[in-house]
């Protein structure tokens, strides 16, 4: 068993090959090439509000059997796991909120594992509990208020709250693939209004005059990212007002990680006009940012959703997570699926103050989530629309 528990702040302390024996290639966003782009870009940096400070576990060779990305975060912004009011509760009340310590995938509200444990080490529950343990000291060592673990599994999530933490649950809409041959193939399984309604949005993007292509791989050339940049820039000046990611980033995502990456192109006139970043998994396509300078209605649904579904079902992908939020995505083929984070907040007061709210929200999201379900689901049901 492990030799040292430390924290380092740059990925390449540990290195690629070590993390990724940890993080395995299922997810993307967890791999060494992703998080290493960010920091080696400077978009994950003290300056930016997300100083790596990744959470390691070596065993008496030195060698990493257990990582959790890991940061020290000077603010709220870029987690789409929100704590603003904590936070202004308890500075208000005379506390320090930040800095804070946050386990996540930067800018990316992407469920996936956040205790990385090596695939071949021989007790990888005896690893999880250590991690989980060497978080629960960090707060109390470092003099600060709050830890947070956001978008975990479901399991790390119990494993954390039997360790102390809070748990907390959201709402994602995530599309699945029923064993589908074609879009089509899709659309047969909607209700009858549903399959009319996203044939007739299809359809008039088409006679729009756009065009789509997935780019992926070495089609993917330097004036893509610089279009797609700009589309990105476009829209974080609009909707959140800082764009985090910078120009390199995107190029040393191409350079580390191209053949996981897609790039769904919308041309109009022969001029790209808007973008779609998707990551590919082992069983799912991941939606990653959107951007465009061209406000025609229905040109996101096209761009972000169906092309996905199309790329989804060509490659045999289980699953399309399409980003947070969005409850327009439901009529479009997507359904609710319970996200989880856990919490680690070391004051009485307003640990009880956040138990208390966490525990009202998590039924209020379970019967949302059943009520869309069964009074919402754009899906055929036995006996009824076909």
């Amino acid at each position: 068993m492990p030799a040292e528990i430390k924290t380092v702040t740059d990925i390449h302390a540990i290195g690629q090959e070590q993390w990724d024996r940890c993080a395995g290639t299922d997810n993307p966003f967890v791999s060494f090439a992703f998080l290493s782009a960010m920091e080696d870009s400077g978009s994950t940096t003290a300056q930016t509000g997300w100083q790596p400070f990744h959470l390691v576990l070596n065993d008496d060779a030195g060698q990493a059997i257990g990582i959790v990305p890991l940061y020290v975060k000077a603010h709220s912004y870029g987690e789409y796991v929100f704590d603003w009011s904590w936070a202004e509760a308890y500075e208000r009340a005379g506390g320090k909120y930040y800095p804070k310590l946050q386990s996540a995938v930067p800018f990316s509200p992407v469920p996936g594992p956040r205790l990385l444990i090596a695939s071949d080490h021989h007790d990888p529950d005896s690893v999880r509990r250590i991690l989980i343990d060497g978080l629960a000291m960090l707060p109390e060592k470092l003099g600060m208020a709050t830890l947070h673990v956001t978008f975990c599994s479901d399991g790390e999530s119990q494993l954390m709250e039997d360790a102390g933490f809070l748990r907390r649950t959201g709402l994602q809409y995530h599309w699945c693939n029923r064993d589908y041959q074609n879009f089509d193939d899709f659309l047969g399984a909607l209700n009858s209004r549903k399959r009319k309604n996203l044939r007739k949005e299809r359809k008039q993007v088409l006679e729009a005059g756009y065009r789509f292509e997935a780019l992926r791989g070495d089609d993917l050339k330097p004036h893509h990212w610089d279009r797609f940049y700009q589309f990105y820039r476009d829209t974080s000046d609009r909707k959140w007002g800082q764009a985090y990611l910078t120009r390199e980033f995107f190029d040393l995502l191409h350079e580390r990680i191209r053949d996981k990456t897609v790039l769904v192109a919308a041309f109009h006139d022969d001029q790209m006009v808007a973008g779609a970043l998707n990551l590919i998994g082992t069983k799912t396509l991941y939606g990653r940012n959107w951007g465009t300078i061209d406000r025609t209605p229905l040109l996101h649904f096209e761009t972000c959703y169906y092309q996905a579904i199309d790329i989804a079902i060509e490659n045999g992908l289980q699953t399309v997570e399409a980003g947070a939020q969005g409850e327009h995505k439901i009529q479009r083929g997507y359904e609710p699926v319970i996200t989880h984070s856990a919490h680690l907040i070391a004051d009485p007061g307003l640990r009880r103050a956040v138990d208390q709210f966490l525990r009202q929200e998590q039924g209020h999201i379970a019967q949302d989530r059943d009520y869309i379900l069964a009074e919402h689901s754009p899906y055929r049901n036995t006996g009824r629309d076909q």
